[in-house]
């Protein structure tokens, strides 16, 4: 068991190697920090063509960019938003989401992180970023997504964030989010 930090003491005292150890978690807290500058920017005419890939173990959950990019143009009248999740300077993935003012919400359909970047967290921070605009921008009230069934890596990020089974349709969970 640890002792509690209350003042300094000499090198190798208890006290000294707990701050140690807190600056130490501080510091690598910080790196994660700087490696993880996530944002996301809309996709034009001039960013589209990248190559990001969905891993072979994921295509039975998750469509890939050319589907993303049809689905972005068949839902432009629901004011579609594409999107090239960034990491820094470097594409990690996409996104879309779009108006759906019969359900007064926001479709969150499609995201995915390239098959390079998994598990660095840039999928969290992202649907972060994007729930947070969601929210700024206030046309609705919540937001729902669909999940296939057997993704339960997907379902277990989304019920993080708030995320509630609503439904399903066929293999797809549907699952809603109050933004308020």
């Amino acid at each position: 068991m640890r002792e509690k930090a209350s003042q300094s003491g000499p090198t190798g005292h208890p006290n000294t190697i707990m701050k140690e150890e807190i600056l130490s978690v501080l510091e690598e807290h910080l790196r994660l920090e700087e490696r993880n500058l996530i944002r996301t920017v809309d996709i034009t005419p001039d960013n589209w063509r990248l190559d990001l890939k969905v891993a072979d173990s994921q295509k039975t959950y998750v469509a890939d960019s050319a589907v993303l990019l049809a689905r972005a143009y068949a839902y432009r009248n629901q004011n579609s938003r594409a999107f090239i999740i960034y990491n820094d300077e470097t594409p990690v993935g996409m996104g879309l989401y779009y108006d759906c003012p019969k359900s007064n919400s926001y479709d969150f359909c499609q995201m995915f992180i390239d098959q390079r970047f998994q598990g660095c967290g840039y999928g969290k921070a992202a649907i972060k970023l994007v729930l947070d605009d969601m929210k700024k921008e206030g046309k609705y009230g919540k937001v729902a997504l669909c999940c296939i069934e057997g993704n339960d890596v997907a379902r277990k990020l989304y019920e993080q964030f708030g995320f509630v089974e609503v439904g399903s349709d066929g293999d797809e969970i549907i699952m809603e989010m109050s933004l308020t």
